[in-house]
C-alpha cells in the first residue's frame, strides 16, 4: 500500500471529515486534497469517480471563490447556436451562443430559429433596465414607526448612497422603495453593478447600509434579504420592476422565411402563441407567458458561468406575436429579470470564459459587456421560442424529439 492509499484508509478509519482532509494530512494544495477526497468517497461508497477526477480544474484558485469540499468536475456536452445576427445597443454583429445541455433537439431547434432570424435581417435587442436588487426587512414597533422609517429612507437617500459606494468601486445605489406590511418594512434597494451580475456586491453594500439605518432610526434589521428582492424565486415584482437586465428582442419574419425554413405561417404561430403562451399560461397560473425561455437561459447560463439558480427569475417573460401585412410575422420576447454578468463568479473558469468569448462580449467596451451578453442571450431565447412554436404549428415537435432525443441524427 503506497502513501496515498494509506491516507485514504486512515481517513476512513479515523472518520476524518471531508472538509478537514487538507489540514489533517498537511496537504500542500487544494487539487491534491480534491484527489484524496474523491478517493475517500470512492472507497467509502463503493463507486467510481474516475471521470469526475479526470477534469483539469485548479482548485487552489477555485476554493474560496467558487467551491468548497471539491472532488472533481462535471462534464456536459456543449453545442452552439448561430450565427446569430444581433443588432444590439452598442453594435451589430454575428455571434454564437453556447448551450450546455443534455436535451436532444434543443440546439438543433434553436439553430433553426437562428437561421430564420438571420434570413430576416437578424434580431434587434435592447436592454431597457439594469438594476440588481437586495431588500432587507426591518421590524418596527407600530405602523407610525413604519411610515417614519419610509420617510427617513427617502430623506436620507444620498447618505445611504454614499455609504453603499464606500464598499465597491463598480456599484452604485440607484434607488430604494419601501413596502410596508404592519410593523414590517421591506426596503428594496436597487444598484447599477457594471459588468458584474452583482449579487455579492449589492449584498455587501446593503449590509453596510442596513447597519446605518438601524443605528439612526432604531428599526431592527430582521434579515438582510426579506424576499422582496426577489432572488432565485418566481416573483411578479421582478416582472413589474425588473431585476438584473430587463431586455426586449424582436424580429419581423417574411412569409417566405416562415414557409421555407419553419414550414408554417404567421397565422399559425400567432394562434399558438395566443392560445398556449397567453391563455394557457393564465389558466395554469404561470407567472410567465412563454413556451420554454428556461431551456435557452439555463443552457447558456451553465455554459458561460452564470448563476444557474437564477434561471428561476431570468426565464420569466413574455412572448408577443402579431401578423403583419403580406403574411409576415412580428415576433418579440421580453425578459424583465435576466441576471447575467461578464465578470466574476463562474466566468473566471477557463472553459466558461472561452465559451463566453463566442458571444463577442470581450469586443465590447468595459462597463457595457454584461448588457451585450444579455442582448445576445435574448436573441437566443427568441430563436428558440420561435422554432418551438413553429414546430408545434407544423406538428413536428414529437417527431423531432423522437429523432434527436433518442439516438437520431440532426438533419440540416
Amino acid at each position: 500500500m503506497d502513501e496515498f492509499d494509506e491516507m485514504v484508509a486512515q481517513a476512513i478509519e479515523k472518520g476524518v471529515s471531508l472538509s478537514r482532509l487538507k489540514a489533517y494530512f498537511s496537504l500542500a494544495s487544494e487539487s491534491d486534497t480534491a484527489r484524496l477526497r474523491a478517493a475517500v468517497l470512492e472507497r467509502k461508497m463503493g463507486v467510481d469517480l474516475s471521470s469526475v477526477k479526470s477534469l483539469k480544474l485548479d482548485f487552489d484558485v477555485l476554493v474560496g471563490r467558487n467551491i468548497e469540499n471539491p472532488v472533481g468536475g462535471v462534464v456536459l456536452p456543449v453545442g452552439v447556436v448561430g450565427p446569430l445576427l444581433v443588432d444590439g445597443s452598442f453594435r451589430k454583429a454575428e455571434v454564437f451562443l453556447p448551450l450546455a445541455t443534455t436535451e436532444g433537439a434543443l440546439v438543433a431547434s434553436a439553430n433553426r430559429g437562428a437561421k430564420a432570424t438571420y434570413l430576416s435581417g437578424g434580431v434587434k435587442a435592447r436592454v431597457i433596465g439594469d438594476r440588481m436588487t437586495r431588500a432587507p426587512v426591518f421590524r418596527t414597533e407600530s405602523i407610525d414607526e413604519s411610515v417614519r422609517l419610509r420617510e427617513w429612507v427617502e430623506t436620507n437617500f444620498d447618505e445611504l448612497r454614499r455609504i453603499a459606494s464606500s464598499t465597491t468601486k463598480h456599484g452604485r445605489l440607484e434607488g430604494a422603495k419601501c413596502f410596508i406590511v404592519g410593523t414590517n418594512v421591506f426596503v428594496r434597494f436597487s444598484y447599477s453593478t457594471g459588468d458584474a451580475m452583482g449579487m455579492n456586491m449589492v449584498t455587501i453594500a446593503t449590509d453596510r447600509v442596513a447597519e446605518y439605518i438601524e443605528k439612526e432610526t432604531g428599526a431592527k434589521l430582521v434579515a438582510l434579504s426579506g424576499n422582496v428582492c426577489s432572488d432565485k424565486k418566481p416573483a411578479y415584482i421582478n416582472t413589474l420592476m425588473g431585476r438584473g437586465k430587463s431586455v426586449v428582442a424582436e424580429c419581423t419574419l417574411p412569409r417566405e422565411v416562415l414557409s421555407g425554413v419553419l414550414r408554417t405561417t404567421a397565422e399559425e404561430i400567432n394562434e399558438i402563441n395566443v392560445r398556449k403562451n397567453m391563455l394557457g399560461s393564465s389558466v395554469g397560473g404561470s407567472l410567465a407567458q412563454n413556451a420554454h425561455f428556461a431551456n435557452i437561459v439555463a443552457a447558456s447560463f451553465i455554459a458561460m458561468g452564470q448563476d444557474a439558480a437564477q434561471v428561476v427569475e431570468s426565464s420569466q417573460g413574455f412572448c408577443f406575436t402579431e401578423v403583419r401585412s403580406g403574411g409576415d410575422l412580428y415576433f418579440s420576447v421580453t425578459l424583465p429579470s435576466l441576471e447575467v454578468g461578464a465578470v466574476g463568479g463562474g466566468t473566471k473558469l477557463e472553459t466558461q470564459r472561452e465559451l463566453l468569448s463566442l458571444t463577442g462580449v470581450f469586443s465590447v467596451e468595459e462597463g457595457m459587456r454584461s448588457k451585450w451578453l444579455a442582448e445576445v442571450i435574448a436573441a437566443g431565447v427568441l430563436s428558440g421560442e420561435l422554432s418551438l412554436l413553429a414546430a408545434m404549428a407544423s406538428d413536428e415537435l414529437a417527431g423531432s424529439h423522437s429523432r434527436l432525443g433518442r439516438g437520431g441524427e440532426a438533419k440540416g
